[in-house]
Order: structure tokens, then sequence, then C-alpha cells
């Protein structure tokens, strides 16, 4: 089969398959997943390991615009704003995530020190839609919820760019297990690594800001602003630096010094629907599921060790700035569902370690998968622990 008419293929099922989950409250994503597992080699082998190569670029362009999204949430007067609490619970679930992970990969089950750091930094990122749909679906308020969402919003930053500096920090660890580099070298060149792809993305993000002025309507600005994303990409890659980081600064930048930043993300979100369908449903293609079995053990620590840190280091952060009791009881529950960013983040990992990809994508699929269908469920038993679901309405009343 021609190779275009399998994306038109995958194109037509993927939306028929994102529009049934929606109808069945889940994620667009979950249908695409779905619909990419069966297309791909282990099922129907519509799509061949050929194909996954010659659409590769799908992922790289999926990744940059998600990595530049991701960016232009962390907001400066937004982040001041928040204050002291929101932060210190948001670094305390994030970081007790990527320490009870790691601790229990490597130092329990001995698995192996760089898909241990890679998985620990992955596990990282929260997925918002289960939690929102809950709130918006049972007019969710109060502590929790009031909390939830600062939270959400600073998490997914804080996932980005930790993946980042773990990838930087396992290529070049390889290197000097290999013999390539010297201890200096080892600490150096990831140092390098990442302030060079910071360095890229906020130069041009300035290039960015001054252009997107001059731009006449919205077709020209999304051409303009593609260009300078596909141009972070590539100079990346060209330079060894990381187009994860460099086009996580480039969204930073251009929101916080571009008064018209907000007609950038508002043309780019026309282009981007048809990417991430292409994109997930490749993704899902890449599964391969002769290999599941293997890793459901894996897997399955993955997700307890993950929803132990989440819950232990919300706990801890938020009795640590004194938040009500229903929040240090509660929020870690919302924060445990992983989605698309995590997915995004496999494409790096094909990248740059090609030998702990299957293993990376296989569980952080699965993951994605299973708390699209029991997250909505996990995040509604937590608000009406707290005493929230409704809440807004009672707001209105009293």
């Amino acid at each position: 089969m021609d190779l275009l008419l399998k994306v038109a293929l995958i194109t037509v099922l993927g939306c028929l398959a994102g529009r049934l989950a929606k109808s069945l409250r889940l994620s667009e994503m979950f249908g695409y997943l779905l619909v990419g597992i069966a297309l791909g080699p282990s099922l129907l082998r519509v799509v061949s390991s050929q194909d996954l190569s010659a659409l590769a670029i799908v992922g790289q362009v999926a990744l940059a615009i998600v990595s530049f999204k991701i960016g232009s949430e962390f907001v400066f007067k937004d982040v001041r704003a928040l204050g002291k609490s929101f932060v210190t619970i948001t670094f305390a679930q994030v970081l007790g995530a990527v320490f009870v992970v790691f601790c229990a990969l490597y130092f329990l089950f001995r698995q192996d020190v760089v898909f241990s750091v890679i998985m620990a930094a992955a596990a990282a990122a929260t997925a918002p839609a289960a939690s929102l749909m809950v709130i918006r679906q049972y007019r969710a308020d109060g502590p929790v919820t009031q909390t939830l969402l600062p939270v959400i919003a600073l998490d997914g930053v804080l996932g980005v760019v930790l993946f980042g500096v773990a990838i930087s920090l396992a290529k070049f660890f390889l290197a000097a297990q290999d013999g390539g580099y010297s201890l200096w070298h080892l600490v150096s060149q990831p140092a390098a690594e990442i302030a060079g792809s910071l360095l890229l993305g906020a130069a041009l993000g300035l290039v960015l800001a001054f252009w997107a002025k001059k731009a006449g309507d919205s077709d020209e600005l999304l051409i303009i602003t593609l260009g300078v994303i596909l141009t972070s990409t590539a100079l990346a890659g060209y330079w060894g630096l990381s187009p994860l980081l460099a086009n996580f600064m480039l969204g930073l930048m251009l929101v916080n010094i571009s008064p018209s930043s907000n007609r950038v993300f508002f043309s780019l979100n026309h282009f981007t629907p048809p990417v991430y369908l292409l994109f997930f449903t490749l993704v899902g293609a890449s599964l391969e599921t002769s290999g599941l079995i293997n890793l459901l053990f894996i897997g399955l620590i993955y997700i307890l060790a993950r929803a132990a840190g989440k819950l232990l280091g919300s706990w801890l952060g938020a009795k640590g700035v004194q938040a009500e009791p229903t929040v240090q009881r509660c929020l870690g529950f919302a924060l445990l569902p992983q989605g698309g960013i995590s997915i995004a983040l496999a494409v790096l990992v094909r990248q740059h370690l090609p030998q702990f990809s299957a293993a990376f994508t296989t569980i952080i699929v699965f993951t994605v998968l299973l708390f699209e269908v029991v997250g909505p469920v996990i995040a509604r038993k937590a608000f009406a622990e707290a005493g929230e679901i409704g809440g807004r309405g009672r707001q209105f009343l009293g």
C-alpha cells in the first residue's frame, strides 16, 4: 500500500476513533493510540517499521510544538502571583515522583541506571485532562480544586525541563561508561548542552517576538511561527543541543516579552490537531506488543512507585506550607494521571537512547491508557472525599 494512502487511512480512522473516545468521556488521544496499535507491525501490519521510520519527522514536529507550548505556560508574573505555597507543593510532588521511581527501579529491581533516570524524569509530568473534566462535569470547587489548577500548570513545565536535563545527562553517562569521557566531561558537557539549548531558544524567542509584530494576518503569523520552531529544532540537532529545551525556552521567551504572543498561540492551534493525530497514532503503531508481557511487571512497578511519589510529595509539600487538611489528604490523587506530554518525550528517547526506546514507549503508553480509563474515577473520588463535588453551585447559593 502506498505510504500516502496509509497516512490517509491513519487520519480517517484516527479521527473516527478520537470521536468515539470523546463520546465515551475519554480523550481523543486514547482513540488515536488504539488505532495505531491496531494498524502497527504487531497486529494488522498496515503500518510497517519502514513506514514508521519514513514518518519519524512527524514526531519531531509534534515534540517541538508540545515543548514550545509548555514553555508558553511559564509566565513570570503568573508564577509570582501564585505564591510560595503553590510552588512548594509543585516541586515537592514532582521531586517525590522522580525520587521514588528512580529508587524503586534502580535500587530495588536492579534496572539499568540510565533507564531508571529517564523513567524517573518521565514520572514528573501530570496530565490535567481527567481532573479538569471532573471539575467541569461535577462543578467541583474548594481548596483542593483551587490548589490543583496552578500546580498542574507548573507541573508540566518542570516535567519538560527535568526530562531535557535527564536526556543530556544520560547521553554523556553512557559515553563515559564506554570510556569516551572523563569525569570533567561528564559534568561539563551536559551543562554546556543545557545552557546552549536555552541560549538558542532565548535568541530565537527574541527573533519571533520581533517578527510576530510585523505579521500581517494569522496565516502569515502561522508560517513565521512554524518557521522559527523548525529552525530551533534543526539548529539544536545540528549543534548537538536539546530541541526539547530550545523550543521550551523559545515559548517561554515569547510569552514573557511579546504582547502579541496570544496571536501566535492562537494561530498555531489551527495547525496542531492533524499533527497530534498522526503523532499519537504512529506512537501507538510503534508499540511492540510482543514485549508487553515481559514489561508489565516493570510497568506496574513504575505506576505504583510514581503514585507513591506523587502522593507522598504532595502530602509533604502541602503539610509544609500548612495547607488545608483536605489538600494534604486528597491533592495527590488528582495528580496521578499521565498523558500526552510523556508520550511526546518518547521521540527524544528514540533519537538519543534507542536501546531504551521500546521499553520506555511501551511502559508510558500502557500507563497513559490505564489512567485514561481510571483517572477520572480516581479524580472524582478525590474531590468527593474533599467534599468539593458541586462546590461551585454551593458557592453561588451561599
